[in-house]
């Protein structure tokens, strides 16, 4: 469990947006993203055709059991008030989520303006283009909004070798809102993308945003609700593990050779799995003064 059971998080404003029929499939997409926007990225720049290894759908009871339908679902999340509701439903985890890291960067940027968040639900079109179960999580700065399905933590699990458990879920969601962060600072204008490798600006900006992650869930326990009652527990230490091993999943080295067998540092966009460990842990450890990943010549 990473939310106190009596936590109210019936304030948490999500929209939930799409055409239902959810299925586990996964692609790349989005402008600022974690998650499998690296696995095309990849085929583009290496000119291996990896989207087989994107894999399908699940059977039509998989996707009763993660609580979905067909038809619309546009409107909130529901069934999510509580702490306890946070715990049971990944769901309301993700959409709680949203409570505390706003909460926790209003106190570091002057004049925090919180990001939109939209729980996907099979598809919904954005200004970055279409969200969807076929794309990971990913930041839009032309509506500054966080579009995420659930479901992608299904996929990191099963294909990118992460046990995906609540923590790691937190993480995925705190990474989202560092590229948010980078937008209203200045930091994507500051440095925008100059192509690929390890010492990119792209991958600089994946991996300050893991370092913003790992700040933010060392100090997620001290965000309140309106009741004085903490949102999150404090992480244990195999929940840590767990966070680090979904950033390191995510590592374009990783991936690359999972998929096609050897490694191309010129083409990553988002950062080693040692790269992106390092960064997230970095933060945790050590806090936001901690996170300038443009600053050091070798990330």
């Amino acid at each position: 469990m990473t939310f106190n059971p009596d936590a109210d998080v019936s304030d948490n404003n999500v929209q939930r947006r799409g055409r239902g029929g959810r299925t586990a499939a996964i692609a790349g997409g989005g402008v600022v993203g974690l998650g499998a926007v690296v696995v095309l990225l990849i085929s583009a720049f290496t000119g291996v055709d990896l989207t087989g290894f994107l894999g399908g759908g699940t059977d039509p009871s998989q996707s009763q059991q993660q609580g979905t339908a067909t038809g619309s679902t546009d409107g909130v999340v529901q069934n999510c008030k509580t702490g306890a509701d946070a715990n049971n439903s990944v769901d309301c985890r993700v959409a709680s989520a949203r409570l505390v890291l706003n909460q926790y960067w209003a106190k570091h940027v002057k004049g925090y303006v919180a990001p939109g968040q939209v729980s996907v639900d099979g598809s919904t079109p954005t200004p970055c283009g279409t969200a969807s179960n076929d794309v990971g999580p990913f930041y839009c700065p032309s509506d500054q909004t966080v579009y995420i399905d659930p479901t992608f933590f299904q996929l990191l699990k099963q294909q990118f070798g992460a046990e995906a458990g609540d923590l790691a879920q937190i993480y995925v969601v705190a990474h989202e809102y560092g590229h948010h962060i980078q937008n209203i600072t200045g930091t994507m204008t500051k440095y925008p993308n100059n192509g690929t490798g390890p010492t990119s600006n792209g991958v600089r900006t994946e991996l300050q945003a893991d370092c913003y992650a790992g700040a933010f869930i060392a100090d997620m326990t001290a965000q309140k609700d309106k009741n004085g009652v903490a949102y999150m527990k404090k992480p244990t230490d195999a929940q840590i593990k767990d966070a680090l091993n979904a950033a390191a999943a995510v590592g374009d080295d990783h991936i690359q050779q999972q998929s096609a067998g050897y490694t191309n540092p010129e083409s990553w966009t988002h950062g080693s799995s040692t790269q992106r460990d390092y960064w997230f842990a970095n933060g945790y450890k050590n806090g936001l003064g901690q996170c300038d990943t443009f600053a050091v010549a070798t990330p």
